[in-house]
């Protein structure tokens, strides 16, 4: 059974844990570098403002007592957008439905806030994402995320209509 635990700043350690692994196990995925958050920028401080940040819903999959996913929803500047990020699924939760769980659950969580479009970015290539993406009925917008570490890919905005929160919240894609 998938457990999900919402995070608060205490769960600092949990968080860390998981977002090394991801940066460690699949760096391709992420425009944050495992450099970054080693040495120097490995401070608690530090972890506890990421899981701060004003109006984020930040959550780990447990299975089998052990955590083996994140994800992250958090506002954007867009009135009734809200983004995933962070997303990761560690190689032992994949394929038993981890990556779903936390989609369903960041969804939720959208809803609940009053968001009328959910949107990530993924980097091209990641074809298992696409697919855990597509699945869940996010579509590509055709518009250029940031640029990733290797300075050659780009990152490609999703988005995931929830519905209309105002009755003139239009897609964006």
């Amino acid at each position: 059974m998938i457990e999900t635990r919402v995070l608060t700043e205490g769960d600092w350690k949990m968080w860390r844990d998981l977002r090394l692994a991801a940066l460690t196990e699949a760096p391709y995925a992420f425009g944050s570098q495992l450099a970054d958050w080693q040495g120097d920028g490995d401070r608690e401080d530090r972890w506890r403002a990421r899981l701060a940040i004003p109006g984020s819903y930040n959550l780990v999959a447990i299975l089998d007592g052990q955590p083996v996913g994140m994800a992250s929803g958090v506002p954007t500047d867009q009135e009734g957008v809200v983004e995933l990020i962070s997303m990761y699924v560690a190689p032992v939760g994949r394929g038993r439905g981890v990556g779903d769980h936390l989609l369903h659950a960041v969804e939720q969580w959208a809803r609940q806030v009053g968001a009328g479009t959910l949107r990530l970015a993924v980097v091209e290539g990641n074809r298992n994402a696409w697919a855990l993406y597509q699945r869940h009925d996010f579509h590509d917008t055709g518009e250029l995320g940031d640029l990733m570490p290797d300075g050659i890919r780009r990152e490609h905005v999703m988005v995931k209509r929830l519905g209309d929160i105002s009755g003139s919240l239009r897609a964006r894609w």
